[in-house]
């Protein structure tokens, strides 16, 4: 009998895991103020770990660009700057701002830098990566520019690596197609 409590706290626990979203987490702005995620829900969402020194930093220009696009159809994009690769994001959240407003005219949301993997990883970006969660779109982050696509609900409909370019029409395909969902 205590072999059958113990497994349905398991299956409790692992349905639990399967029902969580990214809307379950909160990360705090550039400016530190916490920012539930769920401050987004019913919204299209492009996560995308950012950093200002890396061959891909130009991608700003073009996220700014389709962030001005498509935001007045309930589309958002969120910078989440990160060091894991390089040092290509050495700054602190303070210089990380100024550099996306002055040089790319980010006005998209901004969060405060964090850790994309490794042993101080994130819980979104644990959660995003863990593969048995997302078998199509989980595992580790290979570098700077990588982008989740996230549904109306919070779940992850599609992932894209670094060198899918933010007008590509692979990705814009995949916007226009989840922006559809929201009529």
């Amino acid at each position: 009998m205590r072999k059958f409590f113990v497994l349905l706290a398991l299956l409790g626990t692992i349905l639990m895991a399967a029902e969580k979203t990214v809307y379950d987490f909160t990360l705090n702005s550039i400016d530190g103020q916490p920012t539930p995620l769920s401050s987004f829900k019913g919204k299209i969402v492009l996560l995308v770990n950012v950093a200002s020194r890396c061959g891909y930093t130009p991608q700003y220009a073009g996220l700014e660009a389709l962030y001005e696009k498509y935001k007045d159809r309930g589309f958002v994009i969120v910078g989440i700057p990160a060091n894991n690769f390089g040092a290509q994001e050495p700054g602190k959240n303070e210089e990380i701002k100024t550099f996306c407003t002055s040089k790319y005219n980010v006005t998209f949301p901004m969060m405060a830098k964090v850790s994309v993997k490794g042993s101080d990883i994130t819980p979104l970006y644990a959660f995003l990566t863990d593969k048995s969660a997302h078998p199509s779109t989980g595992g580790e982050i290979g570098w700077n520019f990588t982008k989740f696509l996230v549904g109306p609900d919070g779940t992850v409909i599609a992932r894209f690596d670094s060198a899918v370019e933010p007008n590509s029409k692979e990705l814009t395909s995949a916007i226009e197609k989840a922006l559809a969902s929201l009529k």
